[in-house]
């Protein structure tokens, strides 16, 4: 049995773990209340719901919900495949919607160069007693200062923040330079951030971001000699997209709080790094051309390989995808082959089908004529009248020559109808089954053969009065 001590212990074990709980809870609340926030500054949203919304499906990382929600409003897809897994130490209510993989800025793992003074710029010890002399003034205006801003922007918040056209932005910076500085500096990017890292990735290119701050002392200066550099221009315009914007505008204050720099003039270089968007390198202060020029060298030596690697990562499923067509159009073509064989010997046994079936229909059809005839024979041979004895005075022979050249002859009376001839013949087992009678000089047909509408005439009326001798014509010969 445990003690009291020991329950005491407990006791004071489970208050504070549960101390540390609620700490680390609130903790976690303050800093998602503070990104909320940032994030309603950045983008101009004031349902805060659909803020936290938007930043609970991007894991709580405030850069990615940002530059998706630009994405968004320009009809502009994501600028990533790849989905990242989310945090393990993220409730599972943040793992399950996935969203596009954001600009990655990671400061450790990013070059940083600036501007450093030379011995002749450095400041002598009367400059330094000077500074320090007038170091009070400029802490107690500074602070004057921040303040009223402060007190400003309660009752008149930043225009920087409101919702504008990223593109006006862009195009309006562009017209001002052009106006301000000339026509003689690297080629701008004609389109909003989004659609700048968009091209970079697809063109496989390092994005050279240049974020313009009017008020700083040193922009000009920067603007006139190194960005007109005609060194710099070639280099910037062969080797990176080039896209700036003026950090006074929409587009420019979003894309400077999602950099976060920290003096101007600033440049950052993103590069697509193992399928994400990341930021190598960050140039700030003014830099003589040579510098820059030196210091973007140096960034394009050390993650050109990443470049390297994914063109050939895309040439390897470019190669795949066309080996595949190609296999997909072979196994297409031959299942097609394969089909038209199916189809023409189908049509060949149905072909066939019908022939036997029609040559089977019409043996079915002379087997019934022939049937037909025969029985038409037996009932035409019982209608013909006995032949008549030679010495009745109405008797004449008939002598008639089948086409084989066989002659058969009989005796009939005049009286009698010239269908019984025709009935004699075709009762002949010599005799065709389609024939006429007829006359040898001068040649006519003889109307013997008899129909439903026509009953022939007798010999006499015919006026055969006589032995004579006819021929059978075959029509089918």
């Amino acid at each position: 049995m445990a003690t009291a001590g020991e329950n005491g212990d407990e006791d004071r074990h489970d208050l504070q773990g549960n101390t540390t709980l609620n700490s680390e809870s609130e903790n976690r609340d303050g800093e998602e209340v503070a990104k909320i926030n940032q994030f309603q500054e950045l983008t101009g949203i004031e349902d805060l719901e659909e803020c936290r919304q938007k930043l609970e499906n991007h894991f709580w990382d405030l850069e990615r919900a940002v530059q998706d929600t630009f994405n968004e409003r320009e009809g502009v897809s994501g600028v990533y495949d790849e989905q990242p897994l989310p945090p393990p130490d993220q409730p599972e209510v943040r793992r399950r919607i996935p969203a596009p993989t954001p600009t990655v800025d990671n400061r450790s793992q990013q070059r940083v160069f600036r501007r450093v003074a030379h011995a002749d710029e450095r400041w002598s010890w009367t400059t330094w007693g000077i500074q320090l002399l007038y170091l009070p003034f400029r802490f107690v205006y500074s602070s004057i200062y921040d303040v009223f801003r402060f007190l400003v922007g309660l009752f008149r918040p930043d225009p920087r923040r409101r919702l504008t056209d990223p593109t006006a932005d862009v195009e309006k910076f562009i017209r001002e330079y052009d106006e301000r500085y000339g026509t003689e500096h690297p080629t701008f990017c004609q389109g909003t951030y989004s659609q700048a890292l968009n091209k970079a990735k697809e063109e496989l290119k390092f994005l050279l971001v240049y974020l313009h701050g009017d008020d700083h002392q040193d922009t000009d200066q920067f603007c006139r000699d190194t960005l007109s550099s005609p060194n710099v221009i070639q280099y910037i315009n062969e080797h990176t997209i080039f896209w700036s914007c003026n950090i006074n505008s929409g587009e420019g204050y979003r894309v400077s709080q999602a950099l976060r720099e920290h003096s101007y003039p600033f440049l950052a270089v993103i590069v697509l790094k193992e399928n994400r968007m990341t930021v190598v390198a960050r140039i700030e202060g003014s830099l003589s051309a040579g510098e820059l020029l030196g210091a973007l060298q140096g960034i394009k030596e050390d993650n050109e390989m990443y470049l390297i690697a994914e063109r050939a990562e895309r040439n390897e499923r470019l190669l795949n995808r066309t080996i595949r067509e190609l296999q997909d159009n072979e196994y297409e073509k031959s299942v097609e082959q394969d089909r038209a064989k199916a189809q023409k010997k189908k049509e060949e046994e149905d072909k066939a089908l019908a022939e036997e079936r029609q040559r089977q229909q019409e043996e079915e059809e002379k087997l019934r004529e022939i049937e037909a005839r025969e029985r038409l024979k037996e009932q035409w041979k019982k209608e013909i009248p006995e032949e008549p004895d030679a010495s009745h005075p109405e008797c004449i022979k008939i002598l008639i020559k089948l086409p084989s050249s066989d002659r058969i002859e009989r005796r009939y009376l005049v009286s009698d109808s010239l269908k019984y001839l025709y009935y004699f013949v075709f009762c002949h087992e010599e005799a065709p089954d389609n024939f006429d009678i007829v006359t040898n000089f001068p040649r006519k047909v003889l109307p013997c053969k008899p129909t439903a509408d026509f009953e022939p005439p007798t010999f006499k009326e015919h006026g055969i009065v006589r032995s004579e001798m006819l021929f059978v014509h075959d029509h089918d010969a």
